[in-house]
């Protein structure tokens, strides 16, 4: 049965507030509070039960059909929550706000908060990572993006050109799980967004109009800002319905102060994940992340995602690491110290929005114990930034919160002792009472001789005395008892005097835990008061935590301090690949790469497996590890601020949207021929190859002239075309260099060293023959291998394109085309518009001939 088939006029009273209640939530599964159970009806049911496993069964709710019904116990219902977020899902919690008890007729129900992907703020998600929701308002003419991360509080905005691949990067970018959009927007970017990226798409045009969040964007101008952001907010405030005063002011977000690269890039480098299993295990952030807390594990994560281009800024970190390797005590105590501090960030989040409990109270209290020690060592290492120790915040909890505090705050246990006397006056009621209890068990004992009776508790009887059947006999009416409850081999009775005493008992347990949880509301309230500051502490306490986790790294990895400089210049020696080499068991072979102002490409060859790209992607994560502050895995380091990263590495068709591997490759180089500057660093390898050999390296020595003439970026472009090794010849600023390897006796041995110079040989059988194909087809490609050799004795060279026909043409056509040429710039001539000017001519001379 659905929802729509119901008949609104004979459902029961709880089924009807369901209904209200469901049809505010059309796109969520409700969790409907039904005593010790969350229960789902109708399709909410049926797609609960599937997702879930649980049984399907049915409710009558005053109709002549059992509608569907599955139910989940209220005290387990987190591990079941979170599956179906995982799966997509959003999942309305609605509670019982009126206790049954005291409630007569139907109990007040509403839904507390509203749970998705972008708004968990419990423990289920990871620790190192952030997790931002966001928005894309569409103005028409341009793009507001804003993200928030409720869990942190962590909250950026930025206006984009009304360019859909702009938009894209952006949102891929940061990595965001959901996003809500204005109805303006294009489907098509809904779609992607949903279909190839998996992201949780809401439509919605609120805008958050009330006054008491204004301080997000109180310091932005921009009314496309605060119209961004206010668009996130009204779908937050809606969800979450709790307070969300954690969040941080909007923070702009200026590319120019940061190393930009795309999602492509950022997974051909695998800088947090790799690319064949997508695990962080053997990533660049593996390799770095040394942090003691989640929030420098999640600093450093967002750091290698967002390098910087302040060279100050990362000078200032390479003197802070410097100072930490020297003072090596120091560096241990402060990493013991970092220890004791648990997610401060995630943790006033919690108390601020109000699902915090006890438990969450002293990890706060510990982590602050632990910051005069910290405060201390930074002053020590003429730390430049300061921490509060929140002295009187650590000494209340002391006080207040009891160190075994179970998870739930309705059980009691939270409050210590001594901290409030009304408190401890009925705790000493309950303690003489149950005191009590024991003393009548030992004297009822003493009085009927019955030696294994004994007094328990239940919550249906409450106190009760318990004889067995054997020695029902022994008593007489004489004792007053009276009978309550037959077991199979007991029976079990009253007396006015246990009665009392339990009235006593009971209430003072009922008063004792009402007043546990308003004394820990006051508080929490307390706590609440100091988020701001807590939240200053953390961004230091963050920050330390990944210097210091750069440092042990540099330490035990052998690192250097980079030197920055203004000049179109790298000069690395003896660079390596700092994750290779952490996991390869055979010693790493090091290699130079030299850059000097006068060379702007490196043109690589050599064998496949010889190590090409390899020495490609150590350039760029060494530039990466120094643009987020660390030392870097060479012998000496002097390079330029780079302002993007480019790179096409890997030969994979993007089977999501249909695309070839020459499709993609194309699309790739034309993002770093379109937005490339000179401040840029481009690694393409073995471009082209996607397609025909000559169309392949027609287009491969295009991007060449084209990036050496227009773009002037430092490239290194890797290729098995050898005929291009020839552009040496012509481009002043290409340089060749190739990967050494060994041949004797018809083996190759890698050699893995960059030297100088071209070599016009790939080994592609060689490698063949080293992936153990059979030996009858490596033969047999060797003697095809040596026909095509002798066909092509003469190769043909491509250093220049003749721009002469074999035909003579007449004279006067003949001058034309010699005027036009010599007025061209062949530097200034895209490869496009030289094939424009060859038709022209062509065409020219064709009609000469007609004439004549």
């Amino acid at each position: 049965m659905k929802r729509s088939e119901v008949d609104r006029n004979k459902i029961s009273p709880m089924m009807a507030q369901y209904l209200e209640i469901k049809e505010k939530y059309e796109d969520t599964i409700v969790f409907f509070r039904l005593g010790d159970f969350y229960e789902m009806f109708f399709e909410d049911a049926i797609t609960a039960s599937r997702e879930l496993e649980l049984t399907l069964t049915g409710k009558n709710c005053g109709l002549e059909e059992r509608v569907p019904m599955c139910g989940i116990p209220y005290h387990a219902y987190k591990n079941y929550l979170d599956k179906l977020i995982e799966k997509g899902y959003k999942v309305a919690i609605c509670e019982q706000l009126t206790d049954p008890k005291e409630t007569k007729g139907m109990v007040e129900r509403d839904v507390i908060q509203v749970v998705t992907r972008g708004t968990i703020l419990d423990d289920s998600l990871n620790s190192k990572d952030y997790n931002y929701i966001g928005n894309i308002y569409d103005f028409e003419y341009c793009y507001g993006v804003s993200l928030i991360d409720v869990s942190t509080g962590y909250s950026y905005a930025v206006v984009l050109d009304h360019q859909q691949e702009l938009l894209l990067k952006e949102i891929l970018s940061h990595n965001l799980k959901e996003v809500i959009v204005n109805d303006k927007i294009d489907r098509n970017i809904i779609n992607l967004l949903r279909e190839s990226y998996h992201v949780l798409v809401t439509i919605r045009d609120d805008i958050y109009e009330a006054d008491d969040y204004q301080y997000l964007t109180e310091d932005v101008k921009d009314i496309r800002i605060k119209t961004t952001v206010a668009h996130l907010l009204s779908y937050l405030v809606e969800t979450k319905k709790g307070n969300l005063s954690h969040l941080q002011k909007v923070e702009l977000i200026d590319h120019h102060k940061h190393l930009l690269f795309d999602i492509h890039t950022k997974k051909n480098l695998e800088l947090v994940e790799t690319l064949r299993n997508r695990d962080r295990t053997y990533s660049l952030l593996w390799l770095l992340d040394k942090t003691k807390t989640a929030m420098g594990g999640r600093l450093l994560k967002t750091n290698i995602e967002n390098p910087l281009t302040d060279t100050h800024e990362l000078n200032r970190r390479y003197g802070m690491i410097e100072k930490l390797l020297t003072e090596f005590i120091l560096k241990e105590e402060l990493r013991e110290a970092l220890d004791e501090v648990y997610d401060l960030e995630r943790l006033s989040s919690r108390i601020s929005y109000g699902n915090s409990n006890a438990r969450d109270m002293l990890q706060l209290k510990n982590s602050l114990k632990a910051l005069p020690n910290i405060k201390q060592i930074l002053e020590e290492l003429h730390y430049d930034k300061q921490i509060e120790t929140l002295d009187d915040l650590v000494d209340l909890l002391e006080k207040a919160i009891h160190p075994d505090s179970p998870v739930s705050l309705h059980e009691g246990g939270l409050i210590k002792a001594g901290y409030h006397a009304e408190l401890d006056e009925l705790k000493e009621i309950r303690k003489n009472s149950k005191d009590f209890i024991l003393k009548l068990e030992n004297e009822e004992k003493e009085r009927t001789g019955i030696k294994n009776l004994k007094v328990g508790f239940n919550k249906v009887f409450g106190y009760y005395i318990e004889v067995s059947k054997g020695n029902i006999k022994e008593i007489k009416e004489e004792y007053g008892w009276v009978r309550k409850q037959t077991l199979a081999n007991a029976e079990r009775y009253i007396t006015p005097l246990l009665k009392e005493k339990e009235d006593i008992i009971l209430g003072a347990e009922e008063k004792i835990i009402h007043l546990e949880y308003q004394l820990f509301m006051g508080i929490r309230e307390i706590a609440k008061s100091y988020v701001g500051r807590i939240q200053a502490i953390s961004k230091v306490i963050a920050e330390v935590d990944m210097l210091l986790s750069f440092a042990l790294v540099s330490e035990e990895n052998n690192y250097i301090r980079p030197i920055l400089t203004d000049d179109h210049i790298i000069q690395i020696k003896e660079g390596r690949h700092p994750v290779v080499e952490k996991v390869n068991k055979k010693e790493y072979v090091a290699n130079d790469i030299i850059m000097g102002k006068d060379t702007n490409i490196l043109l690589i060859t050599g064998p496949n497996m010889a190590g090409k790209s390899t020495y490609m992607r150590q350039l760029a994560i060494t530039v990466i590890m120094a643009q987020i502050g660390c030392f870097v895995p060479c012998k000496s380091c002097t390079i330029p601020i780079f302002d993007q990263i480019f790179t096409r590495i890997g030969a994979s068709d993007d089977l999501v949207s249909g695309e070839s591997t020459f499709m993609v490759e194309m699309k790739e180089a034309n993002t770093a021929i379109q937005n490339a500057s000179e401040n840029s660093l481009i690694l393409f390898d073995e471009l082209g190859r996607g397609t025909a050999t000559y169309d392949g390296m027609s287009l491969a020595q295009a991007i060449l002239e084209y990036i050496h003439d227009k773009i002037k970026s430092k490239t290194l472009f890797s290729t098995h075309y050898h005929e291009l090794t020839s552009l040496a010849n012509t481009l002043p600023h290409l340089k060749n260099v190739h990967v050494s390897a060994i041949e004797e006796e018809g083996k190759i041995t890698f050699l893995h060293k960059i030297k100088n110079g071209a070599v016009d040989k790939s080994y592609g059988i060689h490698v063949a023959s080293l992936a153990q194909l059979p030996k009858e087809l490596i033969d047999r490609a060797s003697e095809i291998l040596n026909v095509y050799e002798h066909k092509n004795t003469k190769k043909q060279t491509f250093t220049q394109t003749t721009l002469f026909l074999d035909t003579e043409p007449e004279t006067e056509a003949k001058d034309r085309i010699r005027e036009k040429l010599e007025s061209i710039n062949p530097l200034e001539t895209t490869p496009m518009e030289a094939l424009n000017i060859l038709y022209e001519f062509k065409n020219e001379l064709q009609q000469s001939k007609t004439k004549s």
